[in-house]
């Protein structure tokens, strides 16, 4: 049974979670976990005589309508009442599946579409919430998270939005940059990291990793990442080392100045499995790029993982590098939208975060404190542990 610990704590108020059409089945397995933990927990003694919905609700989902008209506006409508509830919004700010009609034509959704439709639910609820808090799986803009000439700070302006509208807390996952946090010092906002799920993940689908320091490396494909590699590496007792893009500042395309090397800052590869550990997997080009080097340099098995998998260039290039013996396997989770066709590789391993959400959201719920959930180095460890013990 999850979360024993809550059995001492009362909830802040009735449960209610909204899961935007953009992360239904995140949503629904979420509140499944919920409906399972709660039923079982012995909380009888501590049940708020108000709060009878902890056990008997057939559901914590909260039904919501987003319609459109013909000329592509919408609006947020709430089909059931959230009063006095402790709200759950769930978003996925990338799914880019979903389509909607404007004059007679399709648009697909794009972040500023979904980012827009949760402002809409938030407006929806009028105030009548005892507490909100957005769940934001890929923060939204979260890459235009700084300024370095004459431009906009969309992160920042989203976040003061959220809570200026009434949200209290914004959770999200492997913030590409977790300063941005700063633009809403009094409220609160969360950064959590898939690690657990990575390692769990490529250990139920691999077995024959030695998870040591003469066999295994950790990796970061850039400077800004070294951080979560710097915890991997460390979580499994195992050397880390980093590449550096070095770009062409003359030159800006697609908004971006090129890249024109990878320079690689480490101990020797060669003969290691190697985990690339970055925030998102975009077109794809970088993480190959490294591979490649890494390959050149000698490194056996290359994995290559990342909490969000976008592949917005398709995956015909990740067929081709795994073809050619780049890579060995691709790692992402399901927080964000997955093509059918990626769920098809052979070489893909996806890793499910619906169950961590639950926690967060029941941990949540009761005021407890995110401490073990933020820092998952015991659970990573049991994992490890019970690992090398089977593949002695």
């Amino acid at each position: 049974m999850a979360n024993d610990n809550l059995k001492s704590t009362r909830p802040v108020a009735p449960l209610g979670i909204i899961s935007l059409k953009s992360c239904i089945e995140l949503g629904e397995k979420a509140n499944e976990y919920l409906l399972k933990w709660r039923s079982e927990r012995d909380y009888d003694p501590l049940i708020d005589e108000r709060n009878t919905s902890y056990r008997d609700d057939k559901s914590y989902l909260v039904k919501t309508s987003v319609p459109r008209f013909g000329s592509g506006e919408a609006k947020g409508t709430i089909l059931q009442s959230v009063r006095g509830l402790d709200l759950y919004i769930i978003v996925d700010v990338t799914n880019w599946s979903l389509t909607y009609k404007v004059c007679g034509q399709t648009n697909h959704m794009s972040p500023d579409d979904h980012y827009s439709d949760l402002k809409r639910i938030i407006a929806a609820v009028e105030g009548k919430a005892r507490r909100i808090t957005v769940i934001m799986p890929f923060l939204y803009e979260s890459r235009q998270h700084r300024r370095t000439s004459r431009e906009s700070l969309d992160c920042a302006l989203a976040l003061q939005e959220l809570t200026s509208m009434g949200v209290d807390n914004i959770i999200t996952f492997d913030a590409h940059d977790p300063r941005v946090q700063n633009a809403i010092p009094l409220h609160g906002f969360e950064t959590v990291q898939s690690t657990y799920q990575f390692i769990k993940g490529i250990c139920s689908e691999v077995d024959d990793l030695k998870l040591d320091n003469d066999h295994l490396m950790i990796i970061s494909p850039d400077e800004g990442g070294t951080g979560r590699a710097v915890y991997m590496a460390s979580v499994l007792g195992v050397d880390m080392g980093m590449f550096y893009k070095r770009r062409d500042y003359s030159k800006i395309v697609d908004g971006r100045n090129p890249i024109v090397a990878h320079e690689f800052l480490g101990s020797s590869v060669e003969g290691k499995d190697v985990f690339i550990v970055d925030d998102m997997i975009s077109s794809g080009e970088s993480m190959i790029d490294v591979a490649s080097e890494l390959k050149k340099r000698k490194a056996n098995r290359i994995f290559v993982i990342a909490t969000f998998g976008l592949f917005t260039n398709g995956m015909e290039k990740f067929d081709k590098a795994v073809a050619d013996g780049i890579i060995y396997k691709v790692v992402t989770t399901n927080l964000v939208y997955q093509q059918p066709e990626l769920l098809q590789r052979d070489y893909y391993i996806s890793c499910g975060m619906s169950k961590y959400i639950a926690y967060i959201i029941d941990t949540l719920n009761h005021d407890a404190s995110m401490s073990e959930l933020l820092d998952p180095y015991k659970r990573i460890e049991k994992v490890v542990n019970k690992y090398r013990e089977e593949h002695k």
